[in-house]
């Protein structure tokens, strides 16, 4: 009987996991796929001003739209997963950048302190993260939070289009890197 009860208990915990993990729900938010992607308006960690063009590959880019890499440590883990997968979604073709509210000496000392191999770029005006329709209204003009977005990414190919884009509702959720580049190996 008590063995009956571990394995119904072990049983319970997989199903229980595994609908966690299922949890992980798009929201459909952010550009239209196949249509232009909107210009971006930022500056780079070393305040030099960037635009689509100057930070794609010879297939596209991929930019990551992050909360914070000040204070939030699910994006701090998530831009250190990006840096292991880096390699990879270079090799296939794409620019890899991560935008974010934060300033550029917070990027900059982020990006030293990890030794992160693609671009931070700062939004602080929220132009760009307005102009991608992505940023998170629960907070309002002149709170601490403004401008911060739903994280995520959009991916763009070399004539500007919106070829996938991915966000989640809340924090936690974030898209796996390695499934990405593996998806986009599949598919070019």
């Amino acid at each position: 009987m008590k063995k009956m009860l571990i394995v119904t208990a072990i049983l319970l915990l997989a199903v229980f996991a595994q609908c966690h993990a299922s949890e992980k729900i798009a929201i459909d938010i952010g550009p239209e796929v196949g249509e232009n992607a909107p210009k971006i308006s930022v500056i780079d960690e070393q305040g030099s001003r960037q635009t689509i063009q100057s930070l794609s590959k010879e297939k596209g880019l991929i930019l990551v739209f992050f909360r914070s890499a000040d204070w939030c440590p699910f994006c701090k883990r998530h831009l250190v997963e990006l840096k292991e997968s880096y390699t990879k979604l270079n090799e296939l073709g794409f620019g890899v950048a991560a935008i974010s509210y934060d300033d550029t000496m917070i990027l900059k000392n982020f990006s030293n302190e990890q030794q992160l191999p693609f671009t931070l770029l700062s939004d602080q005006d929220v132009k760009t993260i307005n102009a991608y329709k992505i940023r998170n209204k629960q907070y309002q003009k002149g709170e601490a939070n403004y401008g911060i977005p739903y994280p995520g990414i959009v991916i763009i190919d070399n004539q500007g289009k919106v070829l996938d884009k991915y966000f989640y509702q809340g924090y936690k959720q974030r898209v796996n890197f390695e499934v990405l580049a593996t998806k986009l190996a599949q598919h070019l």
